[in-house]
């Protein structure tokens, strides 16, 4: 069964502002691959719950044609109203009914989103719309941040996960599989030619702001939120004075660097 979490606008706002795109050894593991299973020409990706469209956008400038898909209109509407490129589009639809032609998709991605699908109905729907030898990539990161500064990183990466640590009692079930990497999603894909890749090691550099508006991003963050709307602000509140305090600074613009493992599952369509 699928999972809808992220529907509501200020939500959506929040995912717009802090999510960011897929970082740059994530990418480079995923178009190696294309290259790897010869998947040539490059006509059409469909980005699958793509959210406010960062990650759909990183895949403007290698296909003739990119499509973002997702189930929240809040969500389709924000990534609309980005900056974006002429052969990008975006559709409302859900991950599990996809709105293309058997066999006319080169490349079907989701970047921190396929764990809240229904997996059987979906990998469905990708073994419909993949062309023959055309690729499925599914990422996540995992749960294993460290933040960076100076030479109090030890400090603040308890921080971050004492934080990371109270929200996981408002996390839905769903987020296991992205606390196990996705081995579950791995199996589930329909292909013999698969693979799954983790500890993919990126740096996101972020100010300390920055940082807080990537927890209030979180699902779980905003189940917090809803429960206890008070206890949420200020939970980020007290975080972020941790971090300058640790720190030494007053200004929560000061840069940091978060430090994130990602874990990607690719899949080949036989012939």
């Amino acid at each position: 069964m699928a999972v809808r979490l992220f529907e509501a606008r200020d939500h959506a706002v929040s995912y717009q502002k802090y999510r960011f795109s897929p970082p740059e050894n994530l990418q480079s593991v995923i178009f190696s691959y294309l290259e790897e299973k010869k998947v040539d020409p490059l006509r059409l990706a469909v980005d699958v719950g793509c959210g406010s469209g960062q990650s759909t956008r990183v895949l403007a400038a290698r296909f003739e044609k990119v499509v973002g898909t997702d189930i929240s209109e809040a969500q389709i509407e924000a990534a609309k109203q980005a900056a974006s490129f002429p052969n990008v589009s975006y559709h409302v639809c859900p991950a599990e009914e996809l709105p293309f032609a058997d066999g006319s998709v080169d490349l079907v991605t989701a970047f921190a989103a396929a764990h809240w699908f229904d997996m059987p109905k979906f990998m469905k729907e990708v073994d419909r719309v993949l062309r023959p030898h055309g690729c499925v990539a599914l990422s996540t990161y995992s749960t294993n941040f460290s933040m960076h500064y100076k030479d109090c990183s030890e400090r603040l990466t308890e921080i971050f996960t004492e934080t990371q640590d109270l929200l996981f009692k408002y996390a839905d079930e769903k987020v296991n599989l992205v606390i196990a990497e996705y081995k579950e999603v791995f199996e589930s894909v329909p292909f013999p030619d698969k693979k799954r890749v983790t500890q993919i090691l990126d740096k996101i550099p972020m100010s300390v702001s920055g940082v807080i508006g990537f927890f209030q991003s979180f699902s779980m963050y905003q189940a917090f939120l809803r429960s206890n709307p008070e206890g949420a602000k200020s939970l980020l509140q007290k975080t972020e004075q941790r971090f300058l305090e640790t720190m030494g600074v007053c200004s929560n613009e000061t840069q940091v660097e978060i430090w994130m493992r990602n874990a990607c599952v690719l899949g080949c369509k036989g012939p």
